[in-house]
């Protein structure tokens, strides 16, 4: 049985780990505009899967900030985990053992969140540790290869590419922008509010998403609160 889910895990994968490739090799752009070595963006991946908050810590790396201030950034920039890690404990089985759970916690990414979800009634531990074994390599040698191009490409050639990390960013909120207009309204807001800071604040732009974010977040939780749906 764990075999099967294993297997159908590793097929469900395939698409998400060439996406995921295709996102990593912008972030290993970014990683390689702030200084890490093809050796240090590798590591940086495999110990840590969030597209935002690598992104977060690199930007903040590059400004060669304090190490608290990139410790705060990254928290705040993968918060949404800590929401993701209680809706996905109700899909586990009591019985699990630990290790499993650690593993799970472990590639807990918006992909894998969604797919473990997605399983009718517990999920199988399995089925997510098979979409791993192919999207998560995929993740991390994305990286490492983008961080190895940007070292030897020209600098208005890396620049050029650089440009698909915020293309990946535009595809996370414009869809769920488009459906609902208070997203939308504090989209339009965080734009506006990070443009006035980084031009008449001196302020490092790691502070900046660390601000804005508490803020714009708790204005939108004030104004615009989601009611609880009912089940049927």
């Amino acid at each position: 049985m764990n075999k099967e889910y294993f297997i159908k895990g590793i097929k469900d994968g395939i698409p998400i780990g060439l996406g995921y490739f295709a996102v990593a090799f912008s972030l290993g752009i970014a990683a390689s505009n702030a200084g890490l070595t093809p050796f240090e963006s590798l590591l940086s991946a495999m110990l840590l899967h969030a597209s935002a908050g690598q992104s977060a810590g690199y930007t903040a790396i590059q400004e060669q900030i304090p190490y608290l201030e990139i410790i705060i950034v990254t928290i705040v920039a993968n918060a949404r985990y800590i929401l993701m890690s209680f809706a996905l404990s109700q899909k586990i089985n009591p019985k699990e053992s630990t290790l499993h759970r650690m593993i799970l916690g472990y590639y807990l990414t918006d992909e894998f969140f969604g797919l473990a979800i997605s399983q009718e009634s517990y999920c199988n531990p399995y089925y997510v540790f098979g979409a791993a074994s192919f999207a998560g390599p995929c993740w991390s040698l994305g990286i490492l290869f983008g961080t190895i191009m940007g070292n030897i490409l020209p600098n208005n050639i890396v620049s050029c590419l650089s440009v698909a990390l915020y293309a990946m960013f535009l595809a996370i909120f414009i869809p769920p922008a488009k459906k609902d207009r208070a997203v939308a309204l504090l989209v339009i807001l965080s734009f506006i509010s990070s443009f006035v800071l980084y031009k008449f604040v001196n302020i490092s732009t790691s502070t900046i998403t660390i601000i804005l974010t508490i803020l714009i977040s708790s204005f939108g939780a004030i104004l615009f609160p989601r009611g609880i749906e009912n089940e049927e």
